[in-house]
């Protein structure tokens, strides 16, 4: 498994760049990052009257932002996880399989999906979903939660229910509050999906025994940004996002690593051309996107391993 900071790394590394933060919008249920492209992580639950940064978010940057992610303040931790979303939303999303809403259970399209699977065995779910219990009859299933509920276990039974089970389903918002590390190493044996709007598209969480990514690709920006702002919850599912499926293979992390290598390749071969211009002028400063150029070359190496990594494993 990788060192737990890892992930941050790899968070901080795609979200390395100067655009501007158009608005923030801390909704009860979710956080929105308009930038890019839109990014969603799930709100804090615990209210709070008292943010010292409110009213100075918009136009910063969102590597600005993006830093907050390794802050044990759980508002800024969310803030920087709808920034990060918002700078990875800019990437074509993966190949997958896009699961269409039902009228009465939008937001539990993914456990559908899953379900004929399921049978038998043994599932823990790491987060409570609206309308989950209609699953409780059916499967041998152990809910966690940080705030349990009817017969939910408390977080420290984790270490306990998880190296047990053979299908994890855990909340994205893992990441968000820091646990994602321990959960994905206790959950390593699991077939394992990260899923919910908070998922990072991140293609080498098969570094982290991810399975299946289960997030979002925005199908109304607008509907959703509204929805957001009235304290919508579930209600995001109904004709503003729909769940896409990824299953983490060797080959389709490879693939998927191509194609972001590629993108970042041009951006990169951009910047040495916008450099070598800036320089053959005269100018003595340094040139006005380094840092950009640097988070690009360090990007492109860090996923350079993680492709050669999966080649030489999956070509033995």
């Amino acid at each position: 498994m990788e060192k737990p900071g890892r992930i941050y790394e790899l968070l901080l590394d795609y979200a390395s760049n100067n655009t501007s933060i158009d608005q923030i919008n801390i909704g009860l249920v979710w956080t929105v990052c308009k930038a890019q492209g839109l990014g969603l992580a799930m709100s804090p639950g615990v209210p709070t009257r008292t943010l010292p940064w409110s009213g100075t978010l918009a136009g910063k940057t969102v590597s600005e932002l993006a830093g907050w992610v390794t802050d044990w303040e759980p508002y800024k931790a969310t803030v920087a996880m709808a920034a990060i979303n918002s700078s990875l939303n800019r990437y074509e999303l993966p190949a997958g399989i896009t699961l269409l809403p039902t009228p009465d259970n939008a937001n539990l399209v993914v456990f559908e999906h899953f379900l004929p699977r399921l049978y038998g065995k043994k599932v823990a779910i790491v987060g409570r979903y609206p309308g989950i219990e209609r699953y409780t009859e059916l499967l041998d299933l152990s809910i966690l939660e940080r705030q349990p509920v009817h017969h939910d276990f408390p977080d420290p039974a984790c270490e306990f229910i998880l190296p047990d089970a053979d299908w994890v389903f855990l909340t994205a918002s893992s990441i968000t509050n820091k646990t994602f590390p321990r959960l994905a190493e206790l959950a390593q044996h699991a077939t394992t999906v990260l899923m919910g709007p908070t998922v990072p598209w991140l293609p080498e969480l098969h570094n982290f025994a991810i399975d299946y990514l289960a997030g979002i690709e925005v199908v109304d920006p607008e509907k959703l940004y509204q929805t957001v702002a009235e304290g919508g919850g579930v209600r995001i599912f109904d004709n503003a996002v729909r769940f896409r499926i990824v299953e983490l293979t060797p080959a389709n992390s490879m693939e998927w690593l191509k194609s972001r290598i590629a993108q970042d390749y041009m951006e990169r071969q951009r910047l040495s051309r916008a450099m070598e211009q800036w320089y053959s002028t005269g100018r003595k400063g340094r040139f006005p996107e380094f840092e950009q150029f640097n988070h690009v070359t360090t990007r492109l190496s860090r996923m350079d391993s993680s492709f050669k990594s999966l080649w030489d494993s999956h070509s033995a």
